[in-house]
């Protein structure tokens, strides 16, 4: 009976350490998967009583959002600044949401993470809580931006994004900062506010890197949604459909995508770059076990 009781707590805490961790509120999977605890610890306890154990699982719900951090269920306490959450936590989503499997670059995410922490320490990020990812080592018929919600741990987003059409055909490789270059360019940035243009609903972004990126508003770098960056283009062609030089996303997923990322959130365009990582005052400012040693023939132009 002890042990029976024990192995109950030990559920509850679990559950109660992992929110902890994340400030988050709990998921329907956490909640589904304590209800189900409680349900067969409920069984070896009171062997076979049903009434009892559908009266105690009645009254575990509410007992067991109790046991969350107050602050995740309080509408003016729900960000909470990623400078005040330890790294390891975040570098454990990279598992948790099977990044990898997606294929998206554990350097980039690494990189991401600790430039944007630099970046909120320096005052030039206003919105910690999401995290956007464009991973440039793998090829335009990939998805390969991520949108990361590190307030609660979860992937928004995961589609196409295209890239400059002189940057390359199946892949980027040439990247640029300069006007008319119609090439993409790497590194940090900060997203703007929305508008409508020829493009129709737009982000702006504003480049954080000089001599990298921060030509991006000058040149009219935005995100938007664009009929060729879609799954029936790449079918027809091998490849996504190129841009001037802009993140351009899917029709039917952008504005969705540019309403969660707008007004102060960080996205950081990755490619495996020595000019990049050379160039970069962000990234030589990271440790070596970050910025990484790359050789790879990605060509970067002021």
């Amino acid at each position: 009976m002890v042990g029976n009781a024990l192995i109950w707590c030990v559920c509850f805490v679990k559950e109660r350490l992992i929110n902890i961790a994340y400030g988050a509120t709990f998921s329907l999977f956490q909640v589904v998967c304590i209800l189900l605890e409680i349900y067969l610890c409920s069984m070896m306890l009171l062997k076979g009583k049903k009434t009892v154990q559908f009266i105690l699982c009645i009254i575990a719900l509410p007992a067991m959002f109790s046991f969350a951090p107050n602050f995740a269920y309080s509408p003016q306490n729900r960000h909470i600044p990623l400078k005040n959450i330890a790294p390891s936590t975040h570098l454990s989503l990279y598992q948790q949401l099977a990044l990898a499997y997606k294929g998206l670059s554990f350097t980039a995410y690494k990189m991401a993470l600790a430039g944007m922490q630099e970046l909120l320490q320096a005052g030039k990020i206003q919105n910690d809580a999401v995290l956007t990812i464009i991973d440039f080592s793998l090829p335009s018929s990939q998805k390969r931006l991520f949108v990361i919600d590190l307030l609660h741990g979860a992937l928004l987003y995961n589609t196409y994004v295209a890239h400059g059409k002189n940057s390359g055909k199946l892949m980027a490789t040439q990247f640029s900062n300069r006007a008319n270059s119609y090439k993409s360019s790497l590194g940090f940035y900060v997203t703007e506010n929305t508008y409508r243009g020829k493009h129709g609903f737009a982000l702006r972004l504003n480049g954080l890197e000089p001599g990298i990126n921060d030509n991006a508003y000058k040149r009219g770098i935005v995100i938007h949604s664009a009929p060729y960056a879609s799954e029936k283009f790449i079918k027809a062609q091998g490849y996504l459909g190129r841009s001037e030089g802009c993140p351009a996303l899917p029709p039917k997923l952008a504005p969705a995508i540019i309403q969660t990322i707008k007004n102060g959130s960080c996205i950081f365009a990755y490619s495996p770059s020595e000019h990049y990582l050379t160039a970069s005052a962000i990234i030589s400012q990271l440790p070596d076990s970050l910025s990484g040693n790359f050789s790879t023939a990605a060509n970067f132009s002021l």
